[in-house]
């Protein structure tokens, strides 16, 4: 071979590495997990034509707090309570789900956090265990029926066996009666908010701040919508049942702790009311 064909063929050969060492790097950057600070994508709700900076705010600890969890809600319903204290609550509907509300759980022992729970009564049958560590961890255990249904289409015998089923099954699981109910949808009419308080001891709990997690619209846009919107006395809503809100939770929860708010559950939150 001359001297000549033979450069040929190495410069061919070398740009062909080049090139496919290039492609190989860009495959393997693609499929990377996107860490604390990295740009997540919108692709079904959040910003139009980009993505939205995940806030990096720094871990924080809740503080103890020694608020009494008996003696509040004396009213039949609340969205939020009116404080000068900057106590929240944070809220999780729909589960327990097997694998993301241990994530979830994890996440809010390593800030110190107590949260409330709005559990589904067929899940709490289902996964007595995560109830049980709820429970053991300093969470408040709420009732959110047995099947997720519209109540406000039930008849009376209808809702009182979504309440009872769920609270029999929640008793069953930790030993602990729930004090409060949150209705699925927040629907609920007054006539039955009134008749639950009446004979359940239930006060309904709605809330105040709703990031609309469900929609899926990303890990920092739940976040943002959480820090920014939160205010003293605040009720939160989430949902445990979805990946992308857990995900969001770490900043979510350091932004508020970082805004000197203070995490207790919903009963403690309601002991606050004037």
């Amino acid at each position: 071979m001359s001297y000549s064909r033979f450069r040929i063929l190495f410069s061919a050969t070398l740009a062909f590495m080049l090139v496919f060492a290039g492609v190989s790097c860009s495959s393997q950057k693609k499929g990377d997990d996107q860490g604390p600070g990295a740009v997540i994508s919108q692709n079904n709700g959040g910003a139009a034509g980009g993505g939205t900076m995940m806030p990096n705010y720094p871990k924080g600890s809740n503080p103890n707090v020694s608020l009494t969890s008996t003696g509040g809600g004396r009213g039949i319903s609340y969205s939020r309570v009116n404080t000068p204290a900057p106590y929240i609550a944070m809220t999780f509907d729909d589960g327990p789900h097997p694998r993301l509300t241990p994530r979830l759980l994890d996440i809010l022992r390593e800030r110190n956090i107590r949260a409330t729970f709005y559990v589904v009564g067929r899940n709490a049958k289902l996964y007595p265990h995560l109830i049980q560590r709820m429970v053991a961890e300093g969470h408040e255990v709420g009732n959110h029926t047995w099947n997720h249904p519209n109540l406000t289409k039930l008849s009376d015998a209808a809702v009182h066996k979504e309440l009872r089923t769920t609270e029999d099954a929640i008793v069953a699981a930790c030993g602990v009666r729930p004090r409060t109910m949150r209705p699925p949808y927040g629907a609920l009419r007054q006539s039955q908010r009134a008749m639950i308080k009446s004979q359940y001891d239930y006060p309904t709990i709605l809330w105040d701040v709703d990031p609309q997690d469900w929609r899926r619209p990303g890990p920092a846009v739940v976040a943002n919508r959480i820090v920014s919107k939160t205010r003293n006395g605040s009720i939160v809503l989430a949902h445990d049942i979805h990946s992308s809100t857990i995900d969001a939770m770490p900043a979510a929860l350091d932004g508020l702790l970082s805004k000197g708010y203070t995490f207790v559950t919903v009963s403690q939150l309601l002991t606050q009311e004037p």
